[in-house]
């Protein structure tokens, strides 16, 4: 399915996310992001998010602006983020130190050797990671992008994206539900 076609799928309650999807995605709106970076990360936050429409859609349109290696990286990063993001989570949170202390012992190599620049993987990280909710990860990986020369409105602007493709990706989700409990 289309951007397009999915687009005109959203429904008229939630136009504004309508809206928002076509202008996150717009390069030319997108803060100074690269037409690279726009579309690994709408494609990696759409798989954090779990709605296969969506994920199809932006796969579709994601794969005319991205080579293999950045689709790989995509992929991987909401790959890896989905692990990290619960271990670190609950590091963050729980109320005992020592958890902090202990190896992570997960596995985690896609890091240091992504596919694409580092400083990119850290951005679709990042997004995947505001999805999730791990604030510890936010912090990390945003405080790399500004090591790495990354302006301020680029990684608001990969968040805008995660936020207006999550919030897309439970409209969907719910409105499907809905829909069926209509027909039944």
């Amino acid at each position: 399915m289309s951007i397009d076609t999915f687009k005109r799928q959203i429904p008229d309650y939630a136009k504004d996310l309508r809206v928002n999807l076509g202008n996150v995605l717009d390069v030319e709106q997108a803060g100074g992001m690269n037409e690279q970076q726009v579309w690994g990360t709408a494609l990696a936050t759409a798989i954090a998010c779990r709605n296969s429409d969506l994920i199809e859609a932006i796969t579709q349109a994601a794969a005319a602006h991205l080579d293999e290696n950045w689709l790989n990286a995509s992929r991987s990063a909401a790959a890896i983020m989905g692990m990290n993001n619960i271990y670190y989570r609950f590091v963050h949170l729980a109320s005992n130190d020592e958890y902090a202390k202990l190896p992570a012992k997960l596995r985690m190599t896609v890091i240091g050797n992504p596919g694409i620049d580092k400083v990119d993987f850290e951005l679709l990280s990042l997004a995947v990671s505001a999805i999730n909710g791990c604030g510890m990860c936010v912090d990390s990986h945003e405080q790399i992008l500004k090591k790495g020369g990354v302006s301020s409105e680029v990684i608001q602007h990969a968040v805008r994206i995660a936020s207006v493709i999550h919030a897309v990706a439970g409209v969907m989700d719910t409105h499907k539900v809905s829909e069926l409990s209509r027909a039944a």
